[in-house]
């Protein structure tokens, strides 16, 4: 093996040195930006002043270009080492996300991301309720979706074997029409558009489409969300939950995602939103696990009143079925008081809703 004298190994090792250093030289680092929410807080108020301080470390005399974005909307495309931009009225209830990317004049680029929450900047009201008149209800029937639709009463039932749509008379109880999902699905909410009943399903990320008159399946639809909890619609679109905080807007002929709300009092954010019903700009909604309906901007998603229905299930005889699941179901009648029962309830009330101003 040929050996080379140290004075010349020590050359050839400061000649790669240069090399690479002149390599790292001629290649400008990437930008870095700074942000600051001002005012700083934990949290915030819907519509208050609010503004977004950006400082960016490059060099002076090669500024990158940088976008800012809020909730994945540009704001303002800017190439100055510091500025400020003004977000007063632009954020949304619950969480926003900044999106800050700094591009070199080279074309490297570095991204900043940070959130901040936004919360109502008004209390609900607290309601309770009276009983005005109960009717049965099929004790097998895990309800999921609740719907009155021109005298009737329609219901989405759940659980993997047993999930079925159902027509019923609402007096007596009486099932006029149904029809079985596959044993795989596990039924979800619904609701009736323009005469089609729209279903959603758990876990399948899969809606089904059903012709009203006849419940026979006329499409099927996919969702982006990992669950389908309830389903309502406002008239125009289809306005679905997910077991979280956000409701969602979908388009019910292309299916597609219009926008997206999540809910808020002055407090917190309410996730485990499930079964919905939409009245006249407004959203009923039960809050998974509780004893809780809240009514929602259908807007702005703030939450206007808070409905403590605990204690209905003591007006049922004890023993009057084997399993109680719980409160899912609310249904808008021609008087505007609302139906409500549960997943297994032998029975459903009709309640009138007595709130503190």
């Amino acid at each position: 093996m040929r050996t080379y004298p140290l004075p010349v190994v020590l050359f050839l090792l400061s000649l790669v040195m240069i090399c690479s250093c002149s390599g790292k030289a001629g290649k400008s680092a990437k930008p870095v930006a700074l942000l600051e929410i001002v005012p700083a807080a934990r949290n915030y108020r819907y519509g208050q002043a609010m503004s977004l301080h950006i400082k960016i470390k490059a060099p002076k005399n090669q500024l990158p270009k940088t976008e800012l974005f809020l909730n994945n909307e540009l704001l303002v495309t800017d190439q100055r080492e510091e500025f400020t931009h003004d977000i007063s009225g632009k954020g949304l209830l619950g969480v926003n996300t900044v999106r800050i990317v700094t591009t070199s004049q080279d074309g490297r680029s570095s991204t900043l991301l940070r959130n901040f929450t936004m919360l109502s900047d008004s209390a609900p009201i607290a309601c309770s309720y009276r009983v005005v008149r109960e009717y049965p209800h099929h004790r097998e029937h895990f309800t999921q979706g609740l719907e009155f639709h021109q005298g009737h009463l329609y219901e989405g039932t759940g659980e993997n074997g047993r999930s079925a749509l159902y027509k019923t008379d609402l007096t007596s109880g009486k099932i006029l029409l149904s029809a079985k999902l596959d044993d795989r699905y596990f039924g979800e909410g619904i609701t009736i558009l323009d005469g089609k009943i729209y279903q959603l399903t758990y876990r399948h990320r899969t809606g089904f489409v059903y012709r009203l008159s006849d419940f026979a399946v006329v499409d099927s639809f996919a969702f982006a969300s990992q669950e389908g909890w309830g389903l309502t619609n406002d008239g125009k679109a289809l306005i679905m939950s997910d077991g979280t905080e956000t409701l969602t807007w979908i388009d019910p002929s292309g299916f597609r995602v219009i926008r997206k709300l999540q809910v808020a009092d002055q407090e917190k954010v309410y996730r485990y939103l499930n079964e919905l019903e939409y009245d006249n700009g407004h959203l009923w909604a039960n809050v998974w696990g509780t004893d809780m309906i809240i009514k929602i901007d259908a807007a702005t998603g703030k939450v206007k009143a808070v409905f403590d229905l605990k204690g209905i299930l003591s007006v049922m005889a004890a023993g009057t079925s084997d399993r109680l699941d719980v409160l899912n179901g609310i249904a808008v009648l021609p008087s505007g008081n609302l139906l409500v029962t549960g997943k297994l309830w032998p029975k459903m009330f009709e309640i009138e809703p007595v709130c503190s101003e």
